[in-house]
């Protein structure tokens, strides 16, 4: 019998490279027997088969294509086409215009481009993008990020996920979080860059999403290493008057 609990797993949430007991970016979303990775950032496939094997996946989802949050499709692919995983149809996986030739770029070693299409069912994500993956939804959005970037609303029922990617403080991201029972928000920069294009949220903005979303819960990750997550839980708290948690990895989170 398959659970109905609504669960985001960490796998990792480091940045920019894993640490000795932290991956990179990576998440698990189960409900009803769906179970879709999120973000698959260097180190998170290992984490990743503690709770399922590949050919169990429903679908993959990657924010935007910076290493910490996408290098572990590549091991995914000689995991999922040259060892033990069985699959029965390549692996749904749902990221950024030219996902499928930057897999290519990276796995293609003769005149012969590697088969990554044979590996993943590759879905290409634009603004205001949905797909049903089992019991979950899936609805992405654009976010400032300087590179092609999304975050993703995942609802399962009348329970949502919110989960930032990288980026700014933007519209899209308040507007693709209101009213959700989790924001999963980045808190990368230890301050604003006094000038030039922003990329991520301080831990101040972060708390400033949730409060202008209406969320219910914060969970802060991908916390920069100028910061500690205890620095980075108590600076977003000091924006937002609801519970804030921090991602650690390994820890399970139940949505409602």
């Amino acid at each position: 019998m398959t659970s109905d609990l609504f669960q985001l797993t960490v796998l990792g949430s480091a940045t920019p490279y894993a640490s000795v007991d932290n991956p990179c970016s990576g998440y698990l979303v189960s409900s009803g027997g769906t179970r879709v990775w999120v973000d698959a950032g260097s180190g998170t496939l290992a984490q990743l088969q503690r709770h399922v094997r590949l050919n169990e996946l429903d679908g993959i989802w990657i924010s935007h294509l910076h290493a910490d949050h996408s290098a572990d499709l590549l091991t995914a692919y000689y995991g999922a086409l040259f060892a033990d995983v069985q699959l029965t149809a390549p692996i749904p996986l749902y990221g950024p215009p030219g996902i499928a030739d930057r897999l290519a770029h990276f796995l293609t070693n003769t005149s012969t481009r590697s088969p990554v299409e044979s590996a993943f069912a590759v879905h290409e994500l634009h603004d205001g993008h949905q797909v049903h993956v089992g019991a979950l939804t899936l609805t992405s959005r654009a976010v400032a990020h300087g590179i092609p970037a999304f975050a993703v609303r995942i609802e399962a029922g009348d329970r949502s996920l919110v989960y930032s990617g990288d980026t700014a403080p933007c519209p899209s991201l308040t507007q693709l979080a209101e009213g959700c029972d989790v924001l999963l928000c980045e808190a990368e920069s230890a301050q604003a860059p006094a000038e030039g294009e922003r990329v991520h949220h301080t831990p101040e903005d972060t708390g400033e999403t949730a409060g202008a979303a209406r969320v219910d819960r914060l969970i802060v990750t991908h916390v920069g290493r100028f910061l500690t997550p205890q620095q980075a839980v108590a600076r977003a708290s000091a924006r937002f008057a609801g519970p804030v948690d921090y991602a650690a990895p390994g820890a399970t989170f139940s949505i409602d």
